[in-house]
């Protein structure tokens, strides 16, 4: 973090500075981890005022307080009207110290593996700042530029939203040099309403991209015709997974290999051979994002290919984990919408064996329509694989069996458990995909079936 002195910030955050002035080296939203020279920031959730936790950082090292009000402490305290706008606005002022390249990626699915990718591929290149898993929120993307160092090269930082004007707020917080929108897809309907509401949403990321920045966009999963207004005057790359004209980055000569992608990539600076120890077309696509994010501010075709090379395996995103000699199991757990389950199911139409897909509700997909949702991702499952059978536990995942015809149903999940066990004695050759939302923590049946089985 770039160190400041608390009457130094005070004009920034229109703040009351109380108490003696000092120097401030790290900040923390969580009493319970102080560092050097801390400011405490005090935020006020729905189900929690961190307020009542301030005692509780004095006496663990803070040396100063961001609140919204005097506490009978005596420690210096920055008194603000709202401690989550000031928060941000730190974030903003540290960002405007910095002479960081600054990337800026949403998209509907896909954000948390185009970040790694692209920090992966920056770490050849110099020091990298990099949001912390999917903490992509505005306390998120404050606490990523607060991070920010001056001896950082670059910072890769991931903006997410469920509600229209969030990442428009973000955006101009980070003001980045370059801007991505991975892809649009079904995802946070309860909140967009339709495909138009998540693409008017994911637009917003060009908000706060500098007049002389780019903007980065997926041929195959776009609304250019929404979006050109908001880059008018900026330059703009385009991706693709197929060749067509206009395209400044493709993969050719793709093959599926059980635990990796083999593809050529090509760029304005040439091709280049990728071996990449990740699954799906959809990551090929994640990793052509990363390029052309990563050249953007200055990597090489070289900084690219020993980037994406060197990817470690993301858990939860399509994880392979070998159970045995032709059995597999694919951990897909993080998350689930209906753009991720049509990645996850394509991934699994490409395994060997007998294919079984464990399956729970997609959710935030408004109560109107989501029983149809499933129903129809149900009916497409068949008809873009050749998965043999489809486990679904939860009310809703329910019709994705029914849709499929090849489903049964579950209330608990030892039974899955059991059930699996019984198809890998069973077949030879069986891949087992696990997919669902975070809420159903479908993370626990992959890991009492490799228990089990190992046992």
């Amino acid at each position: 973090m770039v160190p400041f002195f608390l009457s130094g910030i005070a004009s920034v955050l229109n703040a009351k500075l109380v108490n003696i002035d000092q120097i401030i080296k790290t900040v923390s939203i969580d009493s319970r981890i102080i560092g050097e020279q801390c400011l405490f920031i005090a935020l006020k959730g729905s189900r929690f005022d961190a307020h009542d936790f301030a005692a509780q950082a004095v006496n663990a090292g803070a040396k100063a307080l961001l609140v919204s009000r005097y506490l009978f402490l005596n420690v210096s305290q920055l008194i603000v009207f709202d401690t989550r706008y000031a928060l941000c606005q730190l974030g903003a002022w540290v960002r405007r110290q910095s002479t960081s390249r600054i990337v800026a990626i949403t998209g509907s699915m896909g954000k948390t593996s185009v970040k790694e990718m692209t920090s992966s591929i920056l770490h050849n290149c110099g020091k990298v700042v990099a949001t912390y898993g999917n903490f992509n929120n505005d306390i998120g993307v404050a606490l990523t530029l607060l991070r920010i160092q001056k001896q950082d090269d670059f910072a890769v930082v991931e903006l997410g939203s469920n509600s229209f004007g969030e990442i428009a707020k973000t955006s101009e917080l980070v003001s980045p040099h370059t801007a991505l929108i991975n892809n649009i897809s079904y995802a946070h309907l309860s909140g967009f309403r339709t495909l138009s509401g998540v693409s008017r949403a994911k637009g917003e990321i060009f908000i706060g991209l500098s007049m002389i920045g780019r903007g980065i966009i997926n041929v195959n999963s776009h609304d250019w015709l929404s979006w050109r207004h908001l880059l008018c005057g900026r330059s703009v790359w385009r991706f693709s997974l197929k060749f067509t004209s206009n395209v400044d980055f493709f993969a050719s000569d793709i093959v599926f290999n059980i635990d990796r992608m083999h593809f050529v990539f090509h760029t304005p600076q040439g091709k280049s051979n990728i071996s990449l120890p990740l699954l799906g077309y959809h990551n090929v696509s994640n990793a052509l994002a990363a390029g052309a994010l990563s050249m953007s501010v200055g990597a090489s075709l070289s900084d690219i290919t020993k980037g994406l090379e060197n990817m470690n395996g993301l858990p939860g995103r399509l994880y392979p984990i070998i159970l045995d000699k032709g059995k597999v199991l694919l951990d897909d757990t993080y998350n689930s919408n209906i753009g991720s389950m049509l990645a996850a199911v394509r991934v699994l139409q490409n395994m060997p064996g007998y294919r079984v897909i464990v399956i729970s509700d997609m959710l935030e997909l408004g109560v109107d329509r989501e029983v149809i949702y499933h129903y129809k991702f149900g009916k497409n499952i068949i008809s873009i694989s050749n998965i043999n059978m489809v486990l679904s536990i939860g009310v809703l995942a329910y019709f994705i069996g029914k849709g499929s015809g090849r489903g049964k149903h579950f209330f608990d999940k030892s039974s899955i458990v059991s059930y699996l066990m019984c198809v890998l004695v069973k077949y030879k050759l069986v891949t087992i995909l696990i997919k669902g939302s975070r809420v159903f923590s479908m993370d626990s049946i992959v890991q009492e079936l490799r228990r089990r089985w190992l046992c």
